[in-house]
């Protein structure tokens, strides 16, 4: 068995001692915000192929809060569970064999994490280093922690599975969602054309100033019948769905006869999936796993969100900001309130 003295050996540090604990949000069952507890864990060093990392912030994602509750596609190891994908932080220590980062580097978290095991609502967390992704120059905590998962997602789920061309037309549900934002900036970044969704039009002004060519309120809109007449009547080349439930083969009537729907979440897990009737439609599933397992798609979906960062034309949203660990519950409440539009994020230290 390796001890702990055995991997500080083969770790390169900065200038400060590693840190011997972390502050660490955890649950013991499945429930509601009050369910996640914060508590000192022990920290090792980074063993081979690992990184620690100093987190600066954490971007919450509707996973989180189906994993907390027991809904999400994989569920917690129960007792004392982790959780969390994405975090903005700084490289204290690299285990041997790193190359890719060192000491000091700011850096991004979200591919390939377990979340039971290596979810990263902490203060420090010690990472395989595939899941570590440098910060675009520039880009500061807060805006990192709400930029990778949600850009990678609309990147993959709508370019690569998806197919979208300049010109299309795109229908994209929980428009408001940090991905649903980054949906909306990457649709518009190649040529094509957003159709958002939201419930209601509270958030249409919003939408509109992120991109989308047009906006409608599912909750007194007729879906189906805007977006046909948005589009000439042939409806849209592609339908971004995160939403899944029974109210996928009617939102499918929205693509045209031989589009494409990519479903990449389950925000209604309350009732089975529907799959559409009208055939030759393409129906896929997307997981961002598609592209954070291979290096090859790592370097792709990083090269495509650095680009769109550096001219500006992605702009991460953050809806409101929370100060410390402590206050990890009211944040999951308030994502939870589908109130907000863009990015819920936890600012762990300064």
């Amino acid at each position: 068995m390796t001890t702990n003295t055995a991997r500080t050996s083969s770790t390169r540090t900065g200038t400060a001692p590693t840190p011997a604990t972390a502050r660490t949000v955890l649950f013991d069952e499945l429930g509601g915000p009050e369910v996640l507890r914060v508590e000192e864990l022990p920290l090792p060093a980074p063993g081979p192929g690992e990184v620690l990392v100093r987190v600066e912030a954490l971007g919450l994602n509707r996973a989180e809060a189906l994993f907390r509750a027991g809904t999400y596609y994989y569920r917690p190891n129960l007792p004392a569970s982790r959780l969390g994908y994405e975090a903005a932080g700084i490289v204290e220590a690299v285990g041997d064999g790193v190359r890719a980062h060192s000491p000091g580097d700011a850096v991004m978290t979200g591919p390939g994490i377990e979340m039971s095991a290596q979810g990263v609502y902490a203060d420090r967390v010690v990472l395989p280093a595939d899941s570590v992704v440098a910060r675009p120059a520039g880009l500061d905590a807060v805006t990192a922690a709400a930029t990778w998962l949600a850009y990678s997602t609309a990147y993959g789920g709508m370019l690569e599975a998806g197919g979208l061309r300049p010109g299309d037309h795109v229908v994209i549900t929980a428009a408001s969602s940090g991905v649903g934002i980054a949906a909306l900036q990457t649709a518009t970044r190649i040529g094509a054309v957003p159709i958002a969704v939201t419930r209601t039009g509270a958030k249409r002004r919003q939408l509109l100033d992120h991109g989308a060519a047009l906006v409608v309120a599912s909750d007194t809109e007729d879906v189906v019948e805007k977006v046909r007449r948005f589009t000439g009547g042939k409806g849209a080349e592609l339908v971004f769905d995160a939403v899944g439930g029974a109210g996928l083969a009617e939102l499918s009537g929205a693509a045209t006869a031989d589009g494409t729907v990519v479903v990449y979440g389950f925000l209604d897990a309350s009732t089975p999936m529907q799959m559409p009737l009208n055939w030759p439609l393409t129906v896929r599933g997307y997981a961002n796993s598609r592209l954070s397992e291979g290096a090859a798609g790592r370097r792709r979906v990083n090269a495509f969100i650095e680009s769109g960062i550096r001219d500006g034309t992605f702009r991460p949203a953050v809806a409101e900001v929370f100060e410390g660990l402590e206050r990890i519950g009211d944040a999951h409440r308030l994502l939870e309130a589908n109130e907000h539009v863009g990015k819920v994020v936890v600012r762990v230290a300064p």
